[in-house]
């Protein structure tokens, strides 16, 4: 895959609507679950790798445009899921609740894994 204008332009512009998305998520899931845990982020990790696993699952049966896979995948996708912002709130989790902190890191890993095979899953079960 060559990187050209086009396909940066792409990958921007999902980037763009994907930490917007991230944004309001995070808040409004926030504002009307305030915990001592990262929820919003949790909640974007996990519907973010069930889109993905959906995606991948209809790019493996269809051809789409390489603009088109890596404005969603790289650009809205990469974007609206967290990693860094899971990290450095597990970090903290630790100074405050052990607890907490395994518990988040726990869902955020497995359960993105399983939210990922899922999607993959369910979209494959739709395509046949």
């Amino acid at each position: 895959m060559s990187l050209n204008w086009s396909m940066v332009l792409a990958i921007g512009l999902g980037g763009f609507l994907g930490s917007i998305a991230r944004a309001y998520a995070v808040h409004f899931t926030n504002r009307f679950f305030p915990l001592d845990f990262p929820l919003g982020v949790l909640l974007v990790n996990l519907i973010g790798s069930f889109i993905i696993g959906i995606l991948f699952a209809y790019f493996s049966n269809y051809t789409i445009s390489v603009n088109l896979k890596a404005f969603l995948t790289t650009g809205f996708l990469g974007a609206l899921t967290t990693y860094s912002t899971f990290a450095i709130e597990s970090y903290l989790l630790f100074g405050t609740s052990i607890y907490l902190a395994l518990i988040n890191i726990t869902f955020n890993l497995v359960g993105t894994i399983l939210a990922a095979g899922g999607g993959y899953k369910l979209m494959h079960f739709f395509i046949k």
